[in-house]
């Protein structure tokens, strides 16, 4: 089923997601949801705040862009990327590399909203998967991206508070620009 996806300012985007405890069938639909929802919005994350539910849960799925990566490992062992999408996380923990690179994101919560971010090029994220296995991957370019961007939404963090202060100033009139259409839209 698809979900609404909760636009800024909602208060839900902000809020420190809590823990899943157990994997139940409402995660699993939860889950399932989410996927398809994000798929209609032709993005290639999306968080469960997004879809107003505050737990720590995020969908992933680059398949249709293979040469977004370097690499990809699983648990120690190099993959092919597009065989192991879409990555459903929970509760993960993220590691960030040393290199840093700047790359343009854009996020369903703020429709037609870009800017440049900062972000580690490699990364090392473990989390659990819906079948309750612990998994770690190792990446980098795009899939990286797209870890950090949705684990800082399962921490209240968007993708505005990560713009440098001179992005921030000239994002604030876009950005009230922009709710006022998304507020007609509604």
């Amino acid at each position: 089923m698809i979900r609404n996806i909760v636009r800024y300012p909602d208060p839900v985007l902000r809020a420190k997601c809590r823990d899943v405890t157990t994997i139940t069938p409402e995660l699993r639909t939860l889950a399932a949801d989410m996927l398809e929802t994000m798929h209609a919005a032709n993005g290639i994350g999306l968080a469960a705040p997004q879809v107003g539910v505050d737990v720590q849960l995020a969908v992933i799925d680059l398949a249709h862009n293979p040469e977004s990566i370097s690499y990809m490992k699983i648990d120690g062992q190099k993959v092919a990327m597009p065989q192991h999408m879409p990555v459903i996380l929970i509760n993960p923990k993220l590691e960030l590399g040393s290199a840093k690179e700047i790359g343009e994101e854009g996020c369903l919560s703020f429709p037609r909203l870009r800017g440049d971010i900062r972000r580690a090029y490699e990364i090392k994220v473990t989390y659990m998967d819906l079948d309750g296995k612990t998994v770690t991957v190792e990446t980098d370019g795009l899939l990286a991206r797209a870890f950090q961007h949705e684990i800082d939404h399962l921490n209240g963090i968007l993708f505005i508070d990560r713009l440098n202060a001179v992005a921030k100033v000239g994002m604030k009139r876009k950005l009230a620009r922009l709710m006022e259409e998304w507020a007609e839209d509604d």
